[in-house]
C-alpha cells in the first residue's frame, strides 16, 4: 500500500513503516521534523518510532511509525476543526516552505491569452477575485499547515471521530486558509464555526471563508491548463472538479458568510 510518496507497509498491531519514492525522500525528512511540532500541540497523530536515512537497510530513507487503526472517512470525521485549530496554534521550531495566495489576476490574464476563457469572464473573474481580497487580510501571519487536508490522509475510528490526520510531507508555512482549500467547500462550511470557536478568537468566519475561497477558485483555474490525471481517487484530481465543485456548492444556497462572497 502506500501514495504518491511513500511506499507503505503494516508490521504487526502496532507499527507502520513508510518508505520514501525516488524524489520524495525530502518530504519525509520534513515528516521527522513537523510531527514532533504537531504532537506537542495535542494534534492526533502517529509518533515517530524510528527514522533512518543511511540506506543501510534498505536503499531508500524510511521511517517507523506508530499504527493508529481507523478507516478514511466518506464526511468530515467529528475533531477535524479542533484539530486543525490547534494545529494552527502550535508553537515549534521547523525549516519549512512557504506558501501564499498567489496572484490570480495573472492566472486569469493567462488563461485569456492561451484561449481558455473570454475577456467578459476574465473580467468578472478578475472582479471577483478583487471583491475577495477586501474581504480578508493577506498579509496575516503564516502558521504551521498540515499542507493536504483530504479523506485520504485522515483516519477515522468506529465512532465517526478523527483518530489521526497522517502524512505530512506537504506541511508548510502558510496562512491558516490553505489548509482548508483541499476539502469540498460544503464540507469546509460545516467545519468553519467550530474551527474558530477553537482559535480563541484569532480570526473571523467570514474572512477565513472568503481566503478559503479564494485559494479553491484560484486552484481551479489554474488547473484548467494541467494535463490530465484519470484513475486518482482525489476529488480534485479532474481538470474541472474544483470549478464544479464552486458551482454546484452556490447553487445549493448557501448560508452566510458564504452567500455574501460572490
Amino acid at each position: 500500500m502506500g501514495g504518491v510518496a511513500n511506499r507503505g507497509f503494516v508490521v504487526g498491531e502496532g507499527l507502520f513503516v513508510r518508505v520514501a519514492r525516488p524524489g520524495f525522500e525530502a518530504d519525509l525528512r520534513k515528516e521527522t521534523t513537523v510531527i514532533p511540532v504537531a504532537r506537542s500541540a495535542g494534534v492526533l497523530t502517529p509518533a515517530i518510532v524510528e527514522y533512518d536515512e543511511s540506506r543501510t537497510l534498505i536503499d531508500a530513507p524510511y521511517v517507523v511509525m506508530e499504527r493508529v487503526h481507523g478507516t478514511e472517512p466518506t464526511g468530515v470525521p467529528a475533531g477535524l476543526a479542533e484539530q486543525l485549530a490547534r494545529l494552527h496554534q502550535a508553537e515549534g521550531t521547523y525549516d519549512l516552505p512557504q506558501d501564499g495566495w498567489g496572484d490570480p489576476w495573472r492566472t486569469v490574464d493567462d488563461l485569456v491569452e492561451r484561449g481558455y476563457v473570454d475577456l467578459g469572464t476574465a473580467k468578472w473573474l478578475s472582479d471577483w477575485f478583487t471583491r475577495l481580497a477586501g474581504r480578508f487580510d493577506r498579509d496575516e501571519p503564516m502558521v504551521l499547515i498540515h499542507g493536504d487536508v483530504a479523506a485520504h490522509n485522515l483516519l477515522a475510528g468506529p465512532d465517526g471521530e478523527l483518530a489521526a490526520l497522517i502524512d505530512w510531507g506537504d506541511a508548510a508555512h502558510a496562512p491558516r486558509a490553505v489548509d482548508f482549500a483541499k476539502l469540498p467547500l460544503d464540507q469546509v462550511a460545516a467545519i468553519l464555526p467550530e474551527y474558530v470557536r477553537h482559535t480563541q478568537g484569532d480570526g473571523r468566519e467570514d474572512e477565513l471563508a472568503a481566503g478559503a475561497l479564494w485559494l479553491h477558485l484560484e486552484w481551479g483555474l489554474g488547473k484548467l491548463t494541467a494535463e490530465p490525471w484519470p484513475g486518482q481517487r482525489h476529488w480534485t484530481a479532474p481538470l474541472a472538479s474544483r470549478l464544479l465543485g464552486i458551482l454546484r456548492f452556490f447553487a445549493a444556497d448557501p448560508p452566510e458568510p458564504w452567500s455574501g462572497l460572490t
